[in-house]
């Protein structure tokens, strides 16, 4: 394995030997905006741009990590950590500015195996691959638990044996007089200088030679572990429920902007249907949002698009107008069609006012041939045409930095520094001037990472630090989670929707011979990637995909093309059944790890095919008793989402997982939740046995199933194609 350094980096030596401090140096200002995430380390070396974490690198005066295996680069903005078969699992990188030294966690628990030929299907006619992780024996890695939080101390149990274990607050290491490790219980004392944080959060982490543990996550409010759900502000992202309103389709507020296109070729599924901000405004003061439980909209792309129609769909024949918002012809006009800048103002106003957060979904991948940027320069997007003179369109994976969407639709040359700088100073233009909370990203694999991390670090400086106020991105990426989490981290983007779990949730909750093992493997999969506390997107449908509900009815099929299916055929729910199946997907996202998202319409079961008719008006009043149902019970896990702490921020448990039964548990030190789900036909009387620490604890079922709770076993009755979720 080579060790050579590249040549244009500087190695830094550290000047002495900084001694292990027992004080707590906490500066006045940190150069850390939010938590540093974790660097996971490649397998032979990997370089980190200082730049993602730090406000200013120049003042950087020293780092050290184990065995000296790094160099830092004379600008201090690239960072290259070398690593061998001597590498430990975890370890803790300190960057020191003068007497204080801020702490990064770095991994290298993982290697993947990308020649693997196990593959499940995603639903779509592709494949998903299963990627092993690690090559430990994990049934002795140390697994970390919640225990007891006191007024300055916190007791952090653990199974197995624990080689070293990292305790981090916010983003300094505790010395080693804070953290006392017993025979199973490791005792951490709350920093005092906690106390000026209204929120701040204690992480940690641990490993032994078989692998690394679980990460734990602790909210602390003025220096106390937060233990009341009530106390939490929409501001605490970890506890986001979003809703994608998609504002052409969603209501329609003011008439008097509706302007369908005027066009033969466009027939009325591919026109606008007159949805628009005002229309969105009066929902919220209607309470729509509020009483559904939702403390977050992401809204779809607002910017000006053509007034004309564009694409060709052959059979039945037609064009499509730009209803939905990605066709970009300015990058700061609102389309009249939606409303106007005061709106947009009076909407974000009135949500906040509520305790909602908005979010813009962004297109930064391409524009309209129309938008006057191309007209004036269209140098300053990617080539049409590969060397060999075929069109590169629809390249998602071969050429995905440079293909175009369509032959009407130029990809930006994001590798150009002015276009980087003119479309990332858009982006902090709507934050700015609308006072909106962040960002859906479109298309985030086709963008290179120099933009995602241009913008990041502008709106850390522009917005984040000068108003101390946080702010959410969410990515769009299909792909491996690899892929997908090379765009997760501090200097990029908060988070990404995991649809490699959504592929194997509807594949499980949707067809009655996929078995829960499929989708106990693929969360835990994930965790290894994104962490066990995450916010990472986790959705029930989205715009590019045909409704779940229709798959699970069987008026879809899932080897069928359903955009097709959507132009030809009334695409309905099917069997009934499907409005069970829904909800219990619905409960699987509102209780796992991750941001839970609800594509507007599937609160009410709304069918459909791919888009367009997955893109249908949404329906307020004269509902089916099956959708006032499938509604209320969205509420209602809605809610308890929001009220019980460790469905937020609680460790996670597989407790029992089968063909057609799934149950884990949540725990956040003396609270517990159990969610059990049964996908077979008929009802089943279910055992298993629960955390110990939890025997005999007093129970509550939300869902009505009888149960008995002896020492720590559980039995329960559950009905085919349900799920319950027992709280204490």
């Amino acid at each position: 394995m080579s060790r050579k350094i590249i040549p244009f980096l500087l190695i830094i030596f550290l000047i002495g030997c900084r001694q292990q401090s027992t004080q707590l140096i906490i500066p006045t200002s940190s150069e850390i905006v939010g938590l540093a995430s974790p660097v996971h380390l490649n397998v032979d070396s990997t370089i980190i741009y200082t730049e993602d974490y730090f406000n200013d690198v120049s003042l950087i005066d020293s780092v050290s990590l184990i065995d000296d295996k790094f160099s830092l680069s004379s600008d201090k903005k690239e960072l290259l950590i070398i690593t061998d078969i001597y590498t430990p699992p975890l370890m803790e990188l300190k960057v020191w500015f003068g007497d204080t030294s801020y702490s990064i966690l770095v991994e290298n628990n993982w290697i993947l195996d990308p020649a693997n030929p196990d593959s499940v299907d995603n639903n779509m006619g592709g494949y998903n691959s299963l990627l092993t992780v690690g090559k430990t024996n994990i049934e002795n890695t140390p697994v970390l638990f919640t225990k007891k939080a006191g007024i300055r101390k916190i007791k952090i149990g653990f199974k197995n044996d624990i080689t070293r274990v990292f305790v981090f607050w916010q983003n300094y290491s505790l010395p080693s007089n804070y953290i006392k490790i017993k025979s199973d219980i490791i005792d951490i004392k709350i920093p005092e200088e906690a106390k000026k944080y209204e929120r701040s959060y204690i992480r940690v982490w641990a490993y032994n030679k078989d692998g690394v543990s679980n990460d734990i996550l602790i909210p602390l409010i003025n220096g106390k572990v937060l233990d009341n759900a009530a106390e939490l502000k929409r501001e605490d992202y970890f506890a986001a429920i979003i809703y994608n309103v998609f504002v052409d389709r969603f209501y329609n507020g003011n008439p008097e902007n509706d302007e369908p296109l005027d066009d033969p070729e466009v027939l009325p599924k591919a026109n606008y249907f007159g949805g628009d901000i005002a229309g969105v405004t009066q929902k919220i003061k209607e309470g729509y949002f509020t009483e559904l439980g939702i403390n977050t909209i992401w809204i779809s792309p607002l910017v000006q698009n053509p007034k004309k129609a564009y694409g060709l769909w052959p059979e039945p024949r037609t064009k499509f107008s730009g209803y939905h918002g990605y066709w970009p012809i300015s990058f700061t006009q609102i389309d009249y069609r939606f409303g106007t800048s005061d709106e947009l103002k009076e909407m974000v106003t009135e949500a906040h006012a509520r305790g909602l957060n908005v979010l813009l979904d962004f297109v930064a991948n391409h524009v309209h041939e129309d938008h006057p940027v191309y007209q004036a320069h269209p140098d300053w997007a990617t080539n049409l045409y590969l060397p060999d003179g075929t069109l590169n369109t629809e390249k998602w994976d071969e050429h995905r930095l440079t293909t175009w969407f369509d032959t009407f639709l130029p990809t930006l040359d994001l590798s150009k520094p002015e276009v980087i700088e003119m479309l990332t100073d858009s982006a902090v233009f709507w934050i700015k001037e609308y006072n909106l909370d962040g960002f859906r990203h479109d298309a985030t694999k086709h963008i290179p990472e120099i933009f995602w991390r241009t913008l990041t670090k502008k709106l850390k400086e522009q917005v984040m630090i000068p108003q101390n106020k946080l702010l959410y991105q969410i990515g769009e990426t299909y792909g491996n989670p690899e892929l997908i989490s090379s765009y997760v981290n501090s200097g990029e983007l908060d988070a990404q929707f995991d649809f490699n779990v959504y592929d194997d949730a509807v594949a499980v909750f949707a067809r009655d011979n996929e078995s829960f093992t499929r989708l106990n493997n693929s969360i835990k999969e994930s965790f290894t990637y994104y962490g066990n506390h995450n916010l990472m997107g986790y959705i029930t449908d989205n715009q590019d995909r045909a409704r779940f509900i229709s798959y699970a009815g069987g008026a879809l099929e899932f080897d069928e093309d359903t955009k097709l299916a959507g132009w030809t055929r009334e695409i309905e729910v099917g069997n009934n059944i499907a409005y069970k199946k829904l909800s219990s997907l619905t409960a699987f996202i509102m209780t796992i790890p991750g941001i839970p998202i609800i594509y507007f319409g599937d609160e009410i079961g709304d069918p459909g095919g791919n888009d367009p008719d997955n893109r249908r008006m949404m329906r307020f009043e004269n509902l089916k008793k099956e959708e006032i149902s499938v509604k209320e019970t969205a509420k209602k896990l809605i809610k308890l989402r929001k009220e019980n702490l460790p469905l937020i921020f609680g460790d996670f448990e597989t407790l029992k997982v089968s063909e057609d039964i799934y149950a884990f548990a949540r725990t956040y030190f003396d609270k517990i939740a159990i969610i059990i789900f049964n996908k077979d036909s008929f009802e089943k009387t279910i055992k298993f046995n629960i955390p110990e620490r939890f025997a005999n604890a007093e129970l509550k079922a939300n869902f009505g199933s009888k149960f008995n709770l002896e020492n720590n076993e559980l039995e329960i009755n559950i009905e085919g194609n349900s799920f319950e979720i027992l709280t204490k």
